[in-house]
């Protein structure tokens, strides 16, 4: 049986398309429980009960949303991991922050909604969470850091760690941060990529140089 969410990909023009998209632009703003099912309507202009149609309850629309934020990053690291296959350390870190900071900069509910789930409470019985430790494993391997896929060791999933969640404090932190050193949004976004492959480029290098 095909799916809310699966017909809602087949065809984007619907209006399951688009209370998708709006609920993932809502979600990420303000969070499951700061996000109601009117908020959502108000904003494809459609009365309450078209959304309740599309999707049922909030819960089942959350659930949704998260997993099409799931199958959007799990495409775009494949699309990553076969642009960085077989580079040297520098270049595959080079493209993949590239990649990911262009990606996550042009959907930041992503960043939004990972972070809140990081740091504050949102259970709900129906509610999915983000696949952090597979995504993470994946992009460990992809950069070199571990030799087998399905057995990635903590310390090189901690090195991800550290600069994916430095992308997400970027991009969910924007309209903070962006004042504070006076950058319109696309130096911003070149200053972000420069800033993460400045620290992330060095340390890398020089734990390579250490171990030879």
């Amino acid at each position: 049986m095909t799916t809310a969410l699966e017909k809602a990909k087949k065809n984007p023009e619907s209006m399951k398309a688009k209370i998708l998209f709006a609920a993932r632009k809502v979600f990420g703003e303000y969070g499951f429980h700061g996000t109601t099912t009117r908020m959502i309507a108000k904003a494809v202009d459609i009365d309450i009960s078209t959304l309740y149609y599309h999707w049922g309850e909030k819960g089942d629309l959350y659930e949704a949303v998260i997993r099409d934020i799931n199958e959007g990053l799990r495409c775009k690291l494949v699309e990553v991991e076969k642009k960085i296959r077989g580079k040297p350390l520098g270049t595959r870190l080079d493209i993949a922050i590239d990649e990911m900071v262009d990606y996550l900069f042009e959907n930041p509910e992503i960043s939004n909604l990972t972070l809140m789930r990081y740091f504050m409470k949102t259970r709900h019985g129906k509610i999915m969470d983000f696949q952090v430790p597979e995504y993470i494993s994946d992009i460990a391997y992809s950069m070199g850091l571990s030799e087998h896929r399905r057995n990635v060791p903590p310390d090189a999933r901690m090195k991800v760690l550290n600069i994916m969640n430095a992308i997400h404090n970027y991009v969910s932190g924007e309209n903070f941060f962006r004042p504070m050193v006076d950058l319109d949004r696309k130096e911003y976004i070149r200053m972000t990529k420069d800033t993460l492959k400045f620290f992330s480029l060095a340390a890398f290098a020089g734990e390579r140089d250490a171990a030879v």
